[in-house]
């Protein structure tokens, strides 16, 4: 009797690395299960990152998606028609029997080019509110899952609340190896924040720390993760900088007692799953107000401190870092009542739901 074929799975999310992160997640229980996997984004920050876990890649055209009025708009319809194509092609040499996608613009043409193939489609919303590109794969989409279990209503239905995948590895760092890694003494009892912009850095989140750092050397040392191309000149034996973090991520964060970053769905679960006392920031100019919305749920549950970007001053942002440090263990006690690993088998069963 021949060997029954092993199911192929395409992922495909990207625009930021938190579009990337969720699916990478995944891979070790996709592995596991013998399922085979590729990988569709663009050629940007999506490709080193799925490369980097030795998931084969494909990279489509593909446009922004904009929620205002734009000549680009009309320009980029014929990149996301391009990336259709595209994908077709490659559908038809690769016969996916699902497509699991995380979001981002370039999750429309996958997405697309799925159903016209009639090749099933589930789709994973990770903020409260559903982003512009999950709203136009939902009519293509057999399951919807969501993170938040606030949610539902903009959902249809049939839609599940699962949770939000957390990157398995994370959970096995190392203080003494974060601690070498930052070339922090392992025996300083020193409280450790992390600073943590997102893939792309926040500006505004990294000024109100330099105006700060005389201050903060003289409280904790700091693990301050920049943004590309947004290195800090400054030397003090409590203070180390990066422009990102990738494979040591798991160490410096357990390294770290406090975080203060921005309010992106994945990396806040990923703070919760891992007992991180959080002081969120949220990004609001430029985007549709999503982290906001997320950081306000997380101040709600009592998993976090947020603090608005336009009202904060150095003198306010000095403040509120005393304030993580004084109700860390309350907030660690909130967070104990989440359970950060049962998101992965409920997504995977979806999936496998999909294609069975």
């Amino acid at each position: 009797m021949p060997k029954a074929k092993s199911p192929t799975v395409c992922l495909t999310g990207g625009g930021t690395a938190g579009h990337v992160n969720p699916n990478l997640a995944l891979v070790p229980g996709m592995r596991a299960r013998g399922w085979q996997l590729f990988y569709v984004a663009t050629k940007g920050l999506e490709k080193p990152l799925v490369e980097a876990v030795g998931v084969e890649y494909h990279a489509i055209a593909t446009g922004k998606l904009r929620r205002y009025l734009s000549l680009q708009n009309f320009f980029d319809l014929f990149k996301v028609g391009l990336g259709v194509i595209q994908c077709a092609g490659l559908f038809l040499r690769r016969r996916p029997d699902v497509v699991f996608s995380k979001g981002g613009f370039v999750a429309v043409p996958v997405a697309v080019a799925a159903w016209l193939l009639r090749i099933p489609v589930v789709s994973h919303e990770s903020d409260l509110t559903p982003g512009l590109a999950n709203k136009i794969i939902a009519p293509f989409a057999r399951q919807i899952l969501y993170t938040f279990p606030e949610t539902k209503k903009y959902l249809p239905a049939s839609a599940a609340h699962v949770g939000t995948p957390v990157r398995s590895e994370l959970f096995t760092g190392d203080r003494n190896r974060g601690a070498m890694f930052c070339k922090f003494d392992p025996a300083d009892k020193t409280p450790v924040i992390l600073v943590m912009g997102g893939s792309q850095g926040a500006q505004k989140v990294n000024e109100l720390v330099l105006e700060n750092l005389p201050w903060l050397m003289g409280r904790a040392r700091l693990v301050h993760l920049t943004g590309a191309g947004k290195g800090v000149a400054f030397e003090h034996a409590n203070y180390r900088a990066f422009e990102y973090v990738r494979d040591e991520l798991k160490d410096v964060l357990a390294l770290t007692d406090y975080v203060i970053a921005r309010a992106g769905a994945n990396s806040i679960f990923e703070f919760l799953a891992l007992k991180k006392p959080m002081l969120l920031i949220p990004l609001e100019q430029g985007s549709r107000g999503d982290q906001v919305i997320n950081a306000e749920a997380f101040e709600k549950s009592g998993w976090a401190m947020v603090r608005r970007e336009k009202d904060l001053t150095p003198a306010s942002f000095k403040s509120a870092v005393e304030e993580l440090m004084q109700r860390g263990d309350a907030l660690k006690a909130k967070q104990s009542e989440f359970d950060g690993r049962i998101a992965e088998g409920k997504i995977l069963s979806a999936i496998a739901g999909a294609f069975l």
